[in-house]
């Protein structure tokens, strides 16, 4: 059981650091360094913030992806015990609706960020590497609205999690 509560301790902190990150960014970061700062600023420090975050973000995607994974199967559970911790795809069959649609929505937004850290975000460095910078700014719009795309589907996520089991 103690395993359990570690599992979910870690899930639902590398959720708050992901969401929580793309909440400041979006709604704090980006728009002070826009109204502070002129492009050839702008670009390199939000790029060089964005290089932070996201690896803070890869952490966070794997350790959301493993425990979901490990609880779903109930591996450090006493339900996970009493089934024998089953075959793939047995933890599926057993969880709730809304585990299901967590889940699901938690794989888009992995891919979605996998996208925004190898096309746009290396697009980004190089852009800025050759002192281009509106091909730069191209790309940082490009990640903000798929960071604003992955905000959304994170607050979705929270509130399957929170209100799921009362509402599917």
């Amino acid at each position: 059981m103690r395993l359990y509560a570690v599992m979910v301790f870690l899930h639902v902190l590398s959720v708050v650091i992901w969401v929580g990150g793309m909440f400041l960014m979006h709604f704090a970061v980006r728009p002070v360094a826009v109204a502070q700062l002129p492009p050839a600023q702008r670009l390199p420090l939000l790029a060089e913030i964005l290089g932070r975050f996201f690896g803070w973000v890869t952490i966070a995607v794997v350790v959301v992806l493993v425990t979901g994974v490990a609880m779903i199967f109930g591996i450090g559970s006493a339900a996970g015990a009493a089934a024998g911790e089953g075959a793939f795809g047995e933890g599926m069959r057993l969880v709730h609706a809304s585990v299901h649609l967590m889940f699901a929505i938690g794989v888009v937004m992995s891919l979605v960020f996998a996208f925004i850290r190898l096309v746009p975000f290396a697009r980004l460095r190089n852009a800025l590497a050759g002192q281009q910078l509106p091909a730069a700014a191209a790309q940082l719009d490009l990640i903000r609205r798929l960071v604003a795309t992955n905000l959304v589907l994170g607050i979705a996520t929270v509130a399957v999690a929170t209100l799921g089991r009362a509402v599917v």
